[in-house]
């Protein structure tokens, strides 16, 4: 069962957790949520805040539900939840109910869902957004190797103001 943690006491490595066990970002009601699993974002200081931060390319049915809450959730796993995060991230939950169909559980906290499987739960209020530029990348092999189709990332920021842990 998860409980309220400090963010003082998180352990995680985000460049493992993040880039190679992954996380699903979850946003949404109890009307209405969505998740989708993602191996991009990061997590540190900034504006004097403790913030974490995603990218969600613009035809992914997650953006909508972010783009229309306060707030969202970055949920990490165990390994043995890696067939749950290869569903979330492989199929729409346009044609699909992406909880039934892995067997997680939603909980409907008071800022945005999450999962009680998860080990860790990062809730966090969205303090900024805004669209790639191809025109800033200073690397230019950025666009041609990560954006082939033009599809830009929309990168949001976001204050951490609960951690939840097992």
């Amino acid at each position: 069962m998860l409980k309220e943690i400090s963010i003082a006491q998180v352990q995680l490595n985000p460049f493992t957790a993040i880039g190679k066990e992954w996380m699903l970002i979850t946003a949404g009601d109890e009307k209405g949520c969505n998740m989708m699993t993602a191996s991009w974002g990061g997590m540190g200081v900034l504006w004097r805040k403790n913030v974490a931060m995603m990218v969600i390319r613009p035809q992914r049915h997650t953006l909508s539900f972010v783009d229309n809450q306060d707030y969202y959730a970055l949920c990490f796993f165990d390994e043995k939840y890696r067939e749950a995060l290869n569903f979330c991230g492989k199929y729409s939950g346009r044609d699909y109910d992406k909880a039934k169909e892995t067997g997680l559980t939603t909980v409907f906290d008071a800022e945005a869902p999450y999962f009680a499987e998860a080990k860790l739960v990062i809730i966090c209020k969205k303090l900024y957004k805004h669209q790639f530029d191809p025109a800033c990348f200073i690397d230019n092999s950025i666009d041609a190797n990560c954006y082939p189709d033009k599809d830009y990332h929309e990168c949001f920021v976001g204050e951490v103001v609960k951690v939840l842990a097992e």
